[in-house]
């Protein structure tokens, strides 16, 4: 599996609604994509819960590396992107880790989502790598069971070292929102107006290897 995500800041005085328009149109066309386990539509508005600028960045988890392919360079949607705003960067991370959440059967659409970036140590250990990542696992099956959570994936990107946490949940202004979603520096907050989950179910829960 594959998760991936680009970022499209916008400049400050954007009107945020084009993109929520273009989000409305757009997810029907994903909604029942093969191979994508889910695409979270995800924005961050200037000024809420302390995002410095206007952006859209859609994150997605894709369970065919073929579809992802696809997506990007076979005429499977990317280039809409590309003609609108450009030729993003991608970020490219492999999934280590998918737990379900117990706000999924109650909740189809989270309404908010946090993104961790964190560096893996560098040790002289070969075997630190493992631990490391089984501590985040553990960490993440711990996350994945409070009430608000919809779904938490963890992901690494070996190219620069960096593990992504990702979590789907509900608004983080609720008092159930995991404590990460507000207190954790390492954070970043969207919101979330669709998401796409065609394939989530048959996602593998817990770690994938």
């Amino acid at each position: 599996m594959l998760a991936k995500q680009y970022e499209i800041t916008l400049p400050a005085d954007y009107d945020l609604d084009v993109i929520r328009r273009r989000i409305a149109a757009g997810a029907p066309l994903l909604d029942d994509r093969p191979g994508l386990g889910f695409k979270a539509w995800l924005l961050r508005e200037r000024g809420v819960d302390g995002s410095p600028v206007h952006q859209y960045a859609p994150l997605y988890v894709w369970r065919s590396d073929g579809e992802a392919a696809r997506f990007l360079v076979g005429g499977g949607g990317f280039e809409n992107i590309v003609r609108d705003f450009g030729r993003p960067a991608v970020h490219h991370w492999t999934v280590l880790a998918h737990f379900s959440g117990p706000a999924r059967p109650h909740l189809p659409l989270p309404g908010a989502a946090t993104r961790r970036l964190t560096t893996v140590p560098v040790a002289q250990d070969p075997r630190a790598l493992a631990a490391h990542v089984d501590g985040e696992v553990e960490q993440l099956r711990e996350l994945a069971r409070h009430p608000a959570v919809h779904t938490a994936v963890l992901a690494l990107d070996p190219s620069r070292w960096e593990l992504l946490r990702f979590v789907l949940h509900a608004d983080t202004d609720t008092p159930a929102a995991p404590a990460e979603a507000r207190d954790d520096p390492t954070t970043v907050r969207f919101a979330v107006p669709h998401l796409s989950a065609p394939e989530l179910s048959a996602l593998p829960e817990g770690r994938v290897w």
